[in-house]
């Protein structure tokens, strides 16, 4: 199993980058050179940095409550947990070598995500409570699809609040910088499973195809519906959301204008994106979603 092979909790220890093993030209989605070109993304595109040797920086005073005073960060802990355990779940299911080894280190970076950020509320003094065990679902696959699409949802106003977050000054750029790596992570996994999708509905037959299809939408109504409950609820009950994006949202952007964090999402996410294969299918759910409702926006 790759990824409890590289993940040791003590020294927290990773492989280096592979070699690149992407094709260079266009194919065919379904195909195998499809397959490899969105392995790729995650194989041999590794940042091989170590949450226990992350210099966290010196905060003034202010920068320091700032950070503390966040309500979202045992949240945070655990959905990274989660988002670990379901992806190495689903790794175990799987039989083809790449896309298992692929899935593996996606599981590796979301459990690494999670030390990054249980280090920091350690060095800053930041309270953090004790975490569930994480059960192992009984149908990883469509735990894993769920997943999949909510970080779809999450990831693209993550990197119109980290952009704004950077800009404003909220943070210092040093502080910032520890987390950049954490961040562009998140764009390799959703350009993963966008096309881990697609290349996997191409190669079922017609029905089961349809069925995958069905289930995928259903994932998708779920997670949308999820992250539309969760936002009603940070209006209803300020900041009681357990929903680290959305609470976040809320502190980071207070007086922005949802077209100026929309308009920030749509630039972060094509500038994310832009560095991967150009043949590889992009997320394009939220930047529809996004640009459909711009022009509505003051």
């Amino acid at each position: 199993m790759f990824a409890s092979a590289i993940y040791d909790t003590a020294t927290h220890t990773a492989p280096v980058p592979a070699l690149d093993r992407s094709p260079s030209g266009a194919f065919k989605v379904g195909s195998d050179a499809h397959k490899r070109a969105f392995c790729s993304v995650l194989i041999d595109v590794f940042d091989p940095y170590k949450p226990s040797v992350l210099a966290w920086p010196k905060l003034s005073a202010d920068a320091e409550k700032r950070l503390t005073s966040l309500p979202f960060w045992n949240i945070a802990v655990q959905t990274e947990g989660f988002a670990s355990s379901r992806m190495q779940a689903m790794a175990d299911t799987i039989v083809d070598p790449t896309i298992k080894e692929a899935l593996s280190l996606n599981a590796f970076e979301e459990g690494r995500h999670k030390l990054v950020i249980r280090n920091m509320l350690r060095f800053y003094g930041i309270p953090l409570q004790e975490e569930k065990p994480y059960s192992t679902p009984q149908n990883a696959e469509a735990l894993f699809i769920r997943t999949g699409y909510g970080e779809c949802f999450d990831s693209f106003f993550a990197f119109g609040l980290f952009k704004l977050a950077k800009d404003s000054g909220y943070f210092p750029s040093e502080l910032i910088d520890v987390f950049e790596p954490v961040v562009q992570e998140e764009a390799r996994h959703i350009m993963f499973f966008v096309n881990w999708v697609a290349w996997n509905a191409a190669n079922k037959p017609f029905f089961a195809r349809l069925w995958f299809r069905m289930r995928c939408l259903y994932a998708l109504g779920r997670a949308a519906f999820n992250r539309l409950s969760l936002a009603s609820a940070a209006e209803d009950h300020g900041k009681s959301s357990h929903n680290f994006v959305v609470v976040g949202g809320e502190t980071l952007t207070m007086g922005l204008t949802p077209r100026k964090l929309i308009e920030t999402a749509l630039a972060e996410d094509t500038r994310r994106m832009a560095p991967f294969n150009p043949h590889l299918l992009r997320p394009k759910i939220m930047p529809f979603l996004a640009k459909l409702i711009l022009p509505f926006l003051p």
